[in-house]
């Protein structure tokens, strides 16, 4: 059965109408009957006839003036609806995209990054174990056991899982002591500290001891400067590719049927390449292991041995004595703290993952040295501090994946910002109020603050910040247009290692 509804705006109109002819209609009978009586109120009836006649136009008027505002009114307000359910609609597409992106391009199989982190863990293992029971007499050896670090373990990588970062801690002769040269807040500085990177002095109970005890660990590690002797990161990653290439020809035999296994460096990063000789590895995927030597400091914080990667106009200053300083057993405590406290389906990892995967889907209309200063500048550890200052400045409840959107905008307006206003700062050298989950060394707290955008130049951090805030309005575009095959993030002329 049919249902009719009422139209108000015609039915108050065609009352006003017929009220209106109505009063015409009696008002013209009664003159009539004033005639046929006589003549004499003729002129009278004919007064009200006019002044009723006025009366009911202006209420017509009244009436068509008060309908209009309305319509107006109804009109803006209809307007304001279709702009709210378009801008829903927008972000519901914005979404759409970027979760059919994510599961497609950037989420990996947890069963092959399994299989690739236990193949990994068998063969640098091998690795050390040969390193400890061949132990050189030249003052370094091995210490402990190997260290898993980097997105790989901590759940937030992308592309393959085709690439590892492990530690291979060391230790020096047990008289000899390690002394970072941080420099402290608000005391001349000893050392410069660039990008968070340190230079590390080895003291010795006695001075005289160093030509008696110590002198081959001095050749073969140390140069002697104004602070004293101090380890130098060249000569520590020159006996380190020695060593682990001897190693790797005691071992090659036990894996020669399961896998191809050799040693490279790329842009001064000592690489171990595996290739699958059989199905050995269900996956069958090549891997890539950068091994890192580490000096221990204490409670989890290692020296490590790289290159420098900070601004390119500092890149003419000797760096071979600078080491970096490496938290990672802290960031994945603070990432475990995290995910137990947020909700089952917390997005802040995935946020990081989207974050990086449309950094390098941004580069490819990029000059080059666009593209380097770019990939430095949005490292993935700088992210990775963006996510740890926005994981304790948002509530943990607004976490929940069905925010994803949300979250997102709030990392790019937060980058947006530091980049604004050149600073971004480490999260936890110099940081005097760190997470309570977080135990840092009072060294560490005490060091001077360490800017992560320090040494670039402001036209370079504009030029990213315009590229940032450009991609986030044209994320649609770059997801329909540039997606494709995972094997699109990886440039075949750069080493899979060049950003860490």
């Amino acid at each position: 059965m049919t249902v009719y509804s009422l139209n108000l705006k015609v039915f108050w109109l065609l009352v006003a109408f017929l009220f209106t002819c109505s009063w015409w209609l009696f008002l013209a009978l009664r003159r009539d009957s004033n005639v046929e009586e006589g003549g004499g109120c003729q002129e009278n009836g004919f007064t009200h006839l006019q002044l009723l006649l006025k009366l009911c136009f202006v209420f017509l008027l009244f009436y068509i003036v008060l309908r209009c505002c309305n319509s107006t009114s109804a009109c803006r307000h209809g307007n304001q609806d279709l702009t709210i359910h378009q801008e829903v609609q927008q972000q519901q597409l914005r979404r759409n995209l970027l979760e059919s992106f994510y599961e497609h391009h950037i989420k990996l199989s947890p069963h092959v990054l399994g299989h690739s982190k236990a193949h990994v863990s068998q063969i640098v293992g091998e690795l050390i174990k040969v390193g400890k029971a061949k132990q050189q007499d030249t003052g370094v050896t091995f210490r402990g056991d190997f260290v898993q670090i980097g997105s790989a373990y901590e759940q937030h990588k992308i592309n393959s899982p085709d690439c590892f970062d492990i530690l291979m801690p060391l230790k020096i002769p047990q008289s000899l002591k390690l002394e970072p040269l941080f420099a402290v807040a608000g005391k001349e500085s000893t050392a410069p500290v660039l990008q968070g990177s340190t230079m590390c002095r080895v003291a010795a109970p006695k001075k005289s001891e160093w030509v008696k005890t110590y002198k081959q660990f001095s050749d073969y590690f140390c140069s002697e400067t104004l602070h004293g002797h101090q380890l130098s990161s060249a000569l520590v990653l020159k006996w380190f590719h020695w060593k682990i290439q001897r190693c790797l020809n005691v071992i090659r035999y036990q894996f020669e049927e399961r896998c191809h296994i050799t040693l490279s460096v790329c842009d001064d990063k000592l690489i171990l390449k595996i290739l699958p000789r059989s199905d050995y590895v269900c996956c069958h995927i090549s891997m890539s292991v950068r091994l890192i030597p580490a000096f221990h400091l204490g409670d989890s914080v290692f020296l490590t041995a790289q290159v420098w990667s900070g601004p390119s106009h500092l890149e003419s200053l000797n760096h071979d004595a600078h080491w970096g300083i490496n938290f990672s057993k802290h960031e994945q405590k603070f990432l475990n703290w995290f995910k137990d406290q947020a909700p089952a389906n917390s997005c802040h990892l995935k946020c990081l993952q989207v974050m990086k995967a449309l950094r390098d889907l941004n580069t490819v209309t990029f000059q080059p040295f666009l593209y380097s200063q770019w990939k430095a500048i949005l490292s993935s550890y700088n992210l990775k501090t963006v996510l740890f200052y926005l994981l304790v400045k948002i509530p943990l409840e607004k976490w929940d994946d069905t925010l994803l959107m949300d979250r997102m905008m709030d990392f790019f307006l937060f980058l947006k910002e530091c980049l604004q206003s050149r600073v971004l700062m480490h999260f936890f050298l110099g940081n005097k109020n760190p997470p309570n989950v977080i135990t840092l060394p009072k060294m560490f707290k005490d060091a001077q603050p360490v800017n992560l955008l320090e040494g670039y130049e402001s036209e370079l951090l504009d030029q990213v910040c315009f590229q940032l805030f450009n991609m986030w309005i044209q994320m649609p575009r770059i997801l329909r247009i540039r997606s494709s095959p995972k094997s699109i993030f990886r440039d075949p002329s750069r080493c899979k290692h060049s950003n860490i």
